[in-house]
């Protein structure tokens, strides 16, 4: 009971196998899709948007974030206290001295409440403060 390979010639096939490809470009889009919108720090507000916008080089920023409901958040952490929220900025700056702080507040927000914001900051120790925006030229 033996098998005969047929009247072909066994060698080297020239044609390329797709399909791996294509699940290996599935798995990474997949991946992509779910790892994007954990790579965005702070809470999801509605950013003012500006005609003149810096990008500043490098992610290491600590961003907070302030929402129409006046919430103020620590990356993703709340703080309705504000000596919790200061002191959260303290231990940040005693980590690390040199990091920078992003501050996005929702466009719905009247600026005595970014002003409250950025005064806790400055008492806490922060010496710049960040803001923001979207670009005009974005949508």
């Amino acid at each position: 009971m033996a098998m005969s390979g047929g009247g072909r010639k066994s060698g080297i096939r020239s044609d390329i196998n797709v399909t791996p490809l294509v699940d290996v470009v599935l798995v990474l889009l997949i991946i992509f899709m779910v790892v994007t919108p954990m790579m965005q720090s702070g809470k999801a507000v509605a950013l003012p948007k500006a005609a003149q916008v810096e990008h500043e080089a490098g992610s290491d920023a600590l961003v907070l974030s302030m929402t129409p409901d006046r919430k103020v958040f620590v990356d993703a952490d709340a703080y309705s206290d504000d000596a919790a929220f200061q002191a959260r900025l303290r231990d940040e700056l005693l980590r690390k001295p040199e990091r920078r702080f992003l501050l996005k507040a929702d466009q719905s927000l009247s600026c005595g409440d970014v002003r409250k914001v950025i005064h806790l900051a400055r008492a806490a120790g922060v010496e710049r403060v960040s803001f923001g925006v979207e670009s005009l030229e974005a949508k």
